[in-house]
């Protein structure tokens, strides 16, 4: 069979620990024997971004917005313990951040639901799709830790000379201190990113922040969401019979849970990272969950939302057989290429990306899934297999579907 030729490459970020392994599995396996792939490579393991200073991820991001679609691995982000373990130059800020804060998008993220999985939350019937921030509040925080008795101030000096000062906190001891901060255009343009992404799939739009605490920070979202929606979105929403709400964070919660699922639920970057991974495991597993981060320049970049499986990665390395559910990052394959094939107009790019979903698919529920599945799944024939026999599996029967 004649492979799939690609016209544009797509941007590859390599990752680390399990997911690195099984990244390439599934290029061995599912990708290179019907597509001629074309890729641009950065290797974002952990050593090579200390190797590099973190400029390999910058690069990352920059070649995503030269060719305008990206997919990448799970990565680490580093804390004290994993500084030590690598013998790191410093404890590396998330790569996730850094791209997200290059591209100033906004991060989609919806389950996939399988046949004989039921959600946990027995009120969900629908998807619910995460739509994350993807720039600032913690991610790109200033923290210090205070040594002793203190006036800690919030100071603005504007470039005209002009100075605000707040107090913070007057210190008697030690403690800490976080800097946090936003721009009202990254807020608009997650404002817009909902509304279009809402019209596009036909969902209402839920959002939530505490803005009756935060009076400033989270009131400014709330706004600036508002305005956004009556003056660019309110009648095109009302004509297709979609709705717009906020609430607070805690009511969002309560309601979601109640609810039978079906719209978007814009939040705020934490909340967003939070949140999604709520949604994902209610509904079945993490590894069951598409992620998109889209810039407002019309950049696409596809990711597995879940973390590098440390656990199974040390069970690798010691030569014993592993069950890691690889699904994240097969669609996150499948979603970069479907959009490089919709950019590019290569429909036969397209159709493999959505038959290798569905080639996923049905492969568990002919009853072949890993082991977090099968705890899961209410298939009378489920067989718990190794990463490698699943992807053997779904090879089998996207060959049934081609043929």
């Amino acid at each position: 069979m004649t492979k799939i030729q690609m016209s544009v490459p797509l941007v590859e970020m390599d990752g680390d620990e399990m997911t690195r392994i099984i990244w390439d599995y599934i290029k061995e396996i599912l990708l290179y024997p019907y597509i001629e792939l074309k890729t641009e490579y950065y290797d974002l393991g952990l050593q090579k971004r200390d190797e590099t200073d973190d400029q390999i991820t910058v690069d990352a991001a920059l070649a995503t917005k030269k060719y305008g679609v990206a997919v990448k691995c799970a990565t680490i982000t580093p804390n004290a313990q994993r500084v030590e373990e690598y013998n790191l130059k410093q404890m590396w800020k998330s790569p996730n951040g850094t791209i997200r804060a290059l591209l100033d998008g906004t991060v989609f993220r919806a389950p996939v639901l399988v046949e004989g999985i039921k959600p946990l939350v027995t009120t969900w019937k629908k998807p619910i799709t995460i739509a994350r921030h993807a720039y600032g509040d913690i991610y790109k925080n200033v923290e210090y830790r205070v040594g002793g008795p203190g006036k800690a101030e919030l100071v603005f000096s504007g470039e005209h000379g002009e100075e605000s000062r707040q107090t913070i906190c007057n210190f008697e001891g030690k403690g800490i201190l976080m800097g946090m901060h936003n721009l009202d255009s990254s807020i608009e343009s997650f404002a817009r990113a909902c509304f279009n992404y809402a019209l596009d799939v036909k969902q209402d739009v839920w959002f939530a922040t505490k803005d009756t605490v935060s009076k400033q920070y989270d009131h400014t979202f709330k706004d600036i969401f508002q305005e956004v929606y009556d003056k660019e979105y309110k009648e095109r929403f009302a004509a297709a019979q979609l709705e717009y709400f906020y609430t607070l964070i805690d009511d969002a919660v309560a309601r979601v849970i109640r609810s039978e699922g079906g719209y978007i639920w814009a939040c705020k970057n934490y909340d967003g990272d939070v949140m999604s991974d709520m949604v994902a495991t209610a509904f079945g597993s993490l590894a069951m969950m598409t992620s998109v981060l889209v810039s407002p320049e019309g950049n696409f970049e596809y990711e597995a939302a879940h973390g590098t499986v440390t656990r199974h990665y040390y069970q690798h390395l010691k030569g014993e057989e592993t069950s890691t559910n690889p699904i994240a990052t097969i669609f996150a394959w499948t979603g970069a290429l479907k959009k490089r094939g919709e950019l590019d107009g290569l429909p036969d790019l397209a159709d493999f990306a959505a038959q290798l979903e569905e080639a996923s698919l049905k492969t568990i529920e002919a009853g072949f899934m890993t082991k977090d599945l099968a705890l899961i799944s209410e298939l009378p024939h489920k067989k718990a297999v190794t990463t490698e026999v699943f992807l053997q599996e779904i090879k089998k029967t996207l060959d049934a579907i081609r043929s």
